[in-house]
């Protein structure tokens, strides 16, 4: 019992890394339904900000982590009104193939500037983990689980409850009639942006305090898993980004545990098959009819 409760924190602890990161994925998506396949690399810019701020500049961590959020939201937003405001009239596919297209140029720029060799985090927290028993919960396990809810409750209020929240919503159920309604749909996606982005540098902060090596590549596998939790959850739905990026961890780490470690992606992908097999919206999600 001892081995599955750590098992089940140490998932947790991966799972709302992974919530926190599929919220850009799914709030992106259900404004513009576009999957920004370059929100990975976000995540790998917060990381490289980080480290420069904290360790070269010697800033303080509170100070590094406002630049990581600063940086990633100035790389959001110029992506957005770069590669993707062109492209809304156009067919989905070519908004796809940019995506992917500003995710290669991102890393392989990081990977000219940076160099391939992964650079260490250093520790921050040197506080001791809290026993309960035969338990211990690690001070970054905590943070980040208290974190990743808070920030959870904070953006599902601001959706429901402020005008822009309020603007986002009505962009996401009909682009065109709000836009006869006098919203400003361009602010309104931009304003979308830059909260994913910004999720998605607290997200890069919390990761690199979880695994200290940073690469140009780093941010490729857990966006790619944020984007299953984003989807097994029901893409589009804020608490359905969290559950399943919750479910994804806590699966990844008993498969690890119990099975394999060689297949615990394989477990990942399989477990979404079947959700989608069964509900192809997501666990949250509600099929919808589109009118031709």
């Amino acid at each position: 019992m001892t081995l599955f409760f750590n098992q089940l924190i140490n998932g947790l602890h991966v799972g709302f890394i992974y919530a926190l990161i599929a919220l850009g994925y799914t709030m992106v998506y259900g404004i513009v339904k576009l999957i920004n396949f370059a929100h990975g690399d976000i995540i790998m810019i917060g990381a490289y900000t980080a480290v420069i701020t904290l360790v070269s500049l010697g800033w303080s961590t509170p100070l590094s982590l406002l630049a990581a959020i600063v940086v990633c939201v100035v790389f959001g937003i110029t992506i957005e009104r770069v590669a993707y405001k062109p492209l809304r009239s156009s067919p989905r596919i070519s908004s796809l193939i940019t995506a992917i297209g500003v995710s290669m140029l991102l890393q392989n720029t990081a990977l000219l500037v940076f160099g391939a060799a992964s650079r260490p985090f250093p520790t921050i927290f040197n506080i001791e983990p809290v026993r309960f028993a035969d338990l211990q919960i690690s001070f970054v396990t905590l943070l980040t689980i208290v974190v990743s809810i808070a920030l959870m409750v904070l953006l599902q209020t601001f959706v429901k409850t402020s005008k822009a929240g309020k603007a986002m919503r009505a962009v996401s159920e009909d682009y065109n009639t709000a836009l006869l309604m006098g919203i400003n749909v361009n602010n309104t996606i931009t304003l979308t942006f830059a909260i994913g982005c910004a999720l998605a540098g607290i997200g890069a902060y919390l990761y690199i305090m979880a695994y200290p090596a940073i690469s140009p590549t780093m941010g490729s596998l857990p966006g790619l898993k944020a984007f299953i939790a984003a989807v097994l959850g029901g893409i589009g739905i804020i608490p359905g980004a969290m559950l399943g990026g919750i479910l994804l961890g806590v699966a990844e780490s008993m498969t690890k545990a119990y099975i394999s470690t060689q297949l615990s992606d394989a477990v990942v992908y399989g477990i979404l098959i079947v959700v989608l097999l069964f509900k192809p919206a997501g666990l949250l999600g509600k099929a919808t009819r589109e009118k031709v």
